[in-house]
């Protein structure tokens, strides 16, 4: 599973609050701090998974396939996105066991110069291979057999044992030891056996070469080393048959995973996968939204590149494709273009996603696809004014209201992320919007966060007003009793700049009148619970609660906090306040005054 990203240090998050926020560097950092190291995660999380998925490698009992046999070899299926190799059927586990017991004189026959015997041979070790053991596998190995398995596959003039060569690679680069493969100089040849006029023999080396793709990136380089693109892409022709593009399209798709070289040209790749993300076959169209995912994230201007060639009106139709299996690559592509700058976002919007991510988040579906949806909205939500306007415009924030009250937490979070980036870049009359929508869901976890960013974030009084009057101090509140130390100093942040447009609101009448947040704040049990945070071990939140009960409430404190002085706590169920000539006690000592 992916790691969830390491938490923020104080320090970034009291900057994430800051007043005056600058929109730009806003959006820098929610690219750069959370984005990018949420898509490592999430990258090799996604490889992880779809390499557990693969069906078992399994191969065929007779020598030579027939050509529809080679066409489809995993019974139709789609080619797994890691190493695997064509449909076989199983040898029988005590055959397998007898042949491992010969296998000196299997070895013998392979390296012999008799092509009869030779064949023989390699049809032997690619039945073995059925077992899927890595015992098996490194028995092999150590009989020292790859390197000539890969001089098979330049035997031209007997294309069986060239097929049977591929196979025996393909199956071994399907388990531990593809780097094996990868160094033993089949690489090459098998990149010339793209050319091949032997259809099956193409389809193997395509199968093998995606195979040593979905390994490590230095697999991928030897690949790129030996120039794979060009010969791949040359593969994809218009009288392709469907299981041979599933093939090809997996070994692409694995091939674009990570960093490519600067040399590799992204616009051919591009041109195809524009055309098969209109495919019919659910497989092809999946890998091909893998594609666009992996190149948009690991190569420069890709971005750009993507929506030169034309993919972003039918991913966004995609987006109500009924399998999520085809969803979630296409909406994690969407989501990494609407990390782009401000233009390349307004085609996105232009091509109506936002009404599709309102159906989508309206609708039931996986955590991760609704994560991803609110990833969006919260990125599009960090451009213009206009663009909030058509995240506002398109009936969002109701449904991202419905996350906050009902969703899982990390669900919560992305929400409450996507209205907090509306709020901070939006006009007075958008945030008025936004602050009316929110009301209902102020008593949640993340809301918390959220209404900090929006107040801080220029909030006008009629915005805190609006809240005041919903009732979100109450819930607000009960927040200071909560165990998170972050959670607690945000809450009081929010609670600083609701009293402070309180205060604002109070100009030009009477001094003596009482900030009427803070009355509403004693009404709701608030200022019980501010008395209580004089406790907490926490500096930042001691001095906090006690600015907020000195500058508005008047509150006499004891000159110690120690429980053994008498007096110290007699108070703690009342609230007493002074005159304005009465002299008002000492505050007493912080933390840091008493350690010296």
């Amino acid at each position: 599973m992916p790691r969830a990203p390491r938490r923020p240090s104080d320090e970034a998050r009291r900057g994430a609050y800051k007043p005056r926020v600058d929109f730009s560097r806003s959006r820098r950092r929610r690219e750069d701090g959370l984005l990018s190291l949420r898509r490592l995660d999430r990258d090799a999380g996604l490889f992880k998974r779809r390499r557990d998925e693969t069906s078992p490698a399994v191969h065929a009992s007779d020598p030579a396939p027939t050509p529809a046999e080679a066409e489809s070899p995993a019974a139709g299926a789609r080619p797994p996105p890691t190493p695997s190799s064509p449909a076989d059927a199983a040898a029988p586990r005590d055959a397998a066991e007898s042949e491992l017991e010969g296998l000196s004189e299997l070895v013998d026959k392979v390296c012999s110069d008799d092509t009869t015997s030779q064949l023989e041979a390699t049809v032997q070790f690619r039945k073995l291979l059925s077992d899927e053991k890595n015992s098996t596998v490194i028995k092999i190995i150590r009989a020292d057999v790859l390197p000539r398995f890969a001089e098979s596959l330049s035997r031209t003039g007997f294309p069986q044992l060239q097929m049977e060569a591929a196979w025996v690679l393909t199956n071994i680069a399907a388990s531990d030891y593809t780097l094996l493969v990868a160094e033993c100089g089949a690489v090459p040849r098998l990149v010339e056996l793209l050319g091949s006029p032997n259809a099956n023999i193409r389809h193997q080396a395509i199968w093998c070469l995606g195979n040593i793709a979905a390994d490590l990136p230095s697999c991928r380089d030897i690949l790129f080393d030996h120039g794979v693109v060009t010969p791949l892409l040359s593969q994809f022709r218009e009288d392709m048959k469907i299981p041979v593009l599933r093939t090809a399209m997996w070994a692409l798709s694995n091939l674009c995973f990570g960093k490519l070289p600067a040399e590799v040209q992204v616009k051919p790749i591009l041109e195809i996968v524009s055309q098969l993300i209109h495919s019919a076959d659910e497989k092809i169209l999946a890998d091909a939204c893998w594609t666009v995912y992996y190149l948009c994230g690991g190569v420069d201007d890709a971005i750009q590149d993507a929506l030169d060639a034309g993919v972003c009106p039918q991913l966004v139709n995609l987006l109500m494709h009924a399998s999520s299996s085809v969803l979630l690559p296409v909406i994690m592509a969407l989501a990494r273009i609407s990390a782009g700058d401000d233009a390349q976002v307004q085609v996105l919007i232009e091509n109506g996603i936002l009404n599709c991510l309102a159906q989508l988040l309206g609708r039931s579906y996986p955590k991760n696809i609704k994560k991803q949806a609110c990833l969006i909205v919260s990125n599009i939500a960090t451009g213009s004014k206009d663009q909030i306007q058509a995240v506002i415009d398109a009936s969002i924030i109701s449904p991202l209201i419905v996350l906050l009250k009902t969703s899982e937490t990390d669900i919560k979070k992305e929400a409450a992320w996507a209205l907090s980036n509306a709020a901070s870049g939006a006009s007075s009359e958008q945030i008025q919007y936004v602050l009316a929508s929110v009301h209902l869901n102020v008593s949640s976890v993340p809301w918390c966060m959220t209404l900090n960013l929006i107040l801080c974030n220029g909030c006008l009084p009629s915005g805190c007003r609006y809240l005041v009057s919903r009732g979100c101090l109450e819930p607000l509140c009960n927040v200071l009793t909560y165990q998170d130390p972050d959670l607690v100093y945000t809450c009081l942040q929010g609670l600083e700049n609701i009293l402070q447009a309180g205060e604002a609101g109070k100009k030009g009448e009477e001094e003596s009148e009482m900030n009427p947040y803070a009355q509403f704040i004693l009404e709701s049990g608030g200022l019980d619970k501010l008395e209580d945070l004089q406790d907490v071990n926490s500096e930042s939140i001691y001095d906090l609660a006690m600015k907020l009960l000195q500058s508005y409430w008047e509150e006499e404190v004891s000159e110690s906090d120690d429980p053994n002085v008498p007096g110290s706590n007699d108070s703690s169920d009342t609230v007493e306040t002074t005159s304005e000539d009465a002299a008002q006690p000492p505050a007493p000592a912080s933390v840091a005054d008493e350690a010296e």
